[in-house]
């Protein structure tokens, strides 16, 4: 009898109707995500979902029984780190026709936003991971190695669909800086370009990004760290209205002529 060996990316079957209903390879091709030899990129692209699923360390299972039709880790890590493929296109992409297909499910009366927020991505076992930062957690008050992970989403108010995603440094408390002989012209360069710029500006082009896309949303929300005034003009130069925490500090809000404390604008809300 022949031995049938199963694909090392094979999908599982609670899986696999998703991403044929998403049609998640065709956005992956339609990234530019493709290869002259070797194993083809939607191949490594399902290993890696897989693995995450399964909860499976890529370490241990080159190292176990099962390793044999698997590809090498040089080639997994080729795949993720490559500076040309676009993954920002793949995840605008994809997520714009989940939201598509989401929005024909639901009343055209329901609001929707767009969401902001920033969160740790710690490495601090870390030593040589390119442009590795200093940050503070401000929860906390402690010091860590990483980035900041700046994530924007959709939501109805049920589901939330992220649509884009930012790793930022930093270059006054950088540790280690950007690696040399990458190519200015690639999708890899313009996000470490990125990583160095200020998270206002991150969250316009952003904005700009899903908007050109063809997503759209009545609110955009975000808490305090970002509730300013250029990103309040930025949300509504798109015609959406803001929605944020704001800090309680110095300054004024001009409401009918006059400039309101946080305090006296609670006042006058009550009042109202």
């Amino acid at each position: 009898m022949i031995d049938q060996k199963q694909s090392f990316d094979q999908l599982p079957n609670e899986i696999k109707p998703a991403f044929q209903e998403l049609k998640v390879m065709k956005h992956l091709r339609d990234a530019g995500f493709k290869k002259k030899f070797g194993f083809a990129c939607t191949d490594l692209f399902r290993l890696v979902f897989v693995l995450l699923f399964h909860q499976k360390n890529w370490f241990r299972l080159l190292e176990s029984n099962k390793s044999e039709p698997f590809p090498g880790k040089d080639a997994v890590y080729r795949f993720l780190n490559h500076s040309s493929y676009a993954w920002r296109r793949f995840l605008l992409s994809l997520s714009g026709d989940t939201i598509a297909r989401m929005e024909m499910l639901t009343s055209v009366n329901r609001d929707t936003a767009f969401i902001f927020d920033d969160s740790m991505f710690e490495r601090n076992l870390s030593k040589a991971v390119e442009m590795l930062a200093r940050f503070k957690d401000h929860a906390t008050g402690a010091f860590y190695k990483g980035f900041r992970m700046l994530t924007m989403g959709w939501s109805d108010g049920h589901s939330f669909v992220p649509v884009d995603f930012a790793l930022l440094s930093s270059s006054k408390s950088a540790i280690n800086g950007m690696s040399d002989g990458i190519d200015k012209r690639s999708h890899g360069y313009k996000r470490r370009q990125e990583a160095l710029g200020s998270a206002p500006q991150v969250i316009a082009d952003m904005l700009d990004r899903a908007i050109k896309a063809g997503l759209s949303a009545s609110y955009v929300l975000m808490d305090s760290w970002f509730t300013h005034a250029p990103l309040i003009a930025e949300g509504l130069r798109h015609k959406l209205h803001v929605i944020g925490m704001v800090k309680n500090d110095n300054k004024r809000y001009l409401v009918n002529g006059k400039r309101l404390s946080l305090k006296e604008l609670l006042r006058n809300c009550a009042a109202c």
